[in-house]
Formats: C-alpha cells, sequence, structure tokens
C-alpha cells in the first residue's frame, strides 16, 4: 500500500511542478475587452 500512496505522490508533485513551469513559461495574451464602468458623483470624494 504503501508503494502506491509513494507513487500518487511523485505523480502528484509531477503535476503541480510540470502546471508551475507551464504558467511560468506560458505567454498569456492580455485581455483584449474594454471596460468602461459608470461612477455616480454621490460616491466620489468632495
Amino acid at each position: 500500500m504503501s508503494k502506491i500512496a509513494g507513487i500518487l505522490v511523485v505523480l502528484l508533485l509531477a503535476v503541480v511542478v510540470g502546471g508551475g513551469a507551464f504558467l511560468a513559461t506560458f505567454d498569456l495574451p492580455p485581455p483584449l475587452a474594454t471596460v468602461e464602468k459608470v461612477i455616480p458623483d454621490d460616491r466620489l470624494p468632495r
């Protein structure tokens, strides 16, 4: 049973390290949508 647990721990570690490496090297494009939000005048400081 401990052999299976060890294999699962190694696989989980490999997935975490691989996912971290992917996120560190993958070039994510910036969002292109323009955000416009109307703020009422009474919420602004005077």
